[in-house]
C-alpha cells in the first residue's frame, strides 16, 4: 500500500539538519498529527539518531504493525512539527510527551522500570 504523506518533498525545508535518521509513526507523516510523544533510545546503527516519534494516540495493536512506521531524516519530522527542534540534542534515555496545553513534559522512556 502506497502512503500519501501530508507534506511533499518540495515542502521540506532545512530546519534540523545533521541529526540523522529516526523512526516515526504514520499518525504524524500520513495523518498530519503533531508529535505527541518522543523518546531517544540507543541508536540502532550508524546514522540513526535514536529518536522515535509518535502521534501519542497509537494503540498497542497499531504500534505492533511495522507498516505504520518508517525511517525518516529527523529534519523531515521537524518539518511536520518544529516544536521538537529544541529537544533534539537531549541524550539517549530522554522521553517527552505533550500535556493538554501542548507543552512538553519529561516522561519515562518505554521499558523504564519506573513507568
Amino acid at each position: 500500500m502506497r502512503k500519501h504523506f501530508r507534506l511533499s518533498a518540495e515542502q521540506i525545508k532545512p530546519l534540523a539538519v545533521g541529526y540523522g535518521s529516526c523512526l516515526a509513526s504514520d499518525r504524524i507523516t500520513v495523518d498530519g498529527f503533531r508529535v505527541g510523544y518522543m523518546y531517544r533510545e540507543t541508536p540502532d546503527g550508524s546514522g540513526d539518531s535514536g529518536w522515535r516519534f509518535f502521534g501519542g494516540d497509537e494503540s498497542q495493536a497499531y504500534s505492533d504493525d511495522p507498516s505504520h512506521f518508517a525511517l525518516y531524516d529527523v529534519n523531515t519530522i521537524a518539518n511536520y512539527d518544529s516544536a521538537i527542534i529544541p529537544l533534539l540534542s537531549e541524550p539517549v534515555g530522554s522521553a517527552y510527551g505533550r500535556d493538554e496545553l501542548g507543552q512538553w513534559l519529561k516522561e519515562s522512556p518505554p521499558g523504564d522500570a519506573d513507568s
